[in-house]
């Protein structure tokens, strides 16, 4: 991935009863189980990605070259 601005993004709540696009937003996001965590370059689709699951995920930026 290219260096720079990046998210930390961990899903927080379970896909269990929710709406099929949310689904697919958090798949698409590379999220498959609880707690599981997935690290994205901070840009406008991914940023867009997370407000609809917003409820759903915790998010952490990361500074350049940290990766925990």
């Amino acid at each position: 991935m290219k260096k720079g601005k990046m998210l930390k993004i961990t899903l927080r709540r379970s896909t269990i009863g929710r709406p099929e696009k949310q689904r697919r937003v958090v798949r698409a996001l590379g999220l498959r189980r609880l707690n599981q965590s997935v690290i994205h370059n901070d840009v406008p689709s991914i940023r867009g990605m997370i407000n609809k699951i917003s409820h759903m995920v915790e998010v952490e930026e990361l500074r350049e070259g940290e990766e925990r």
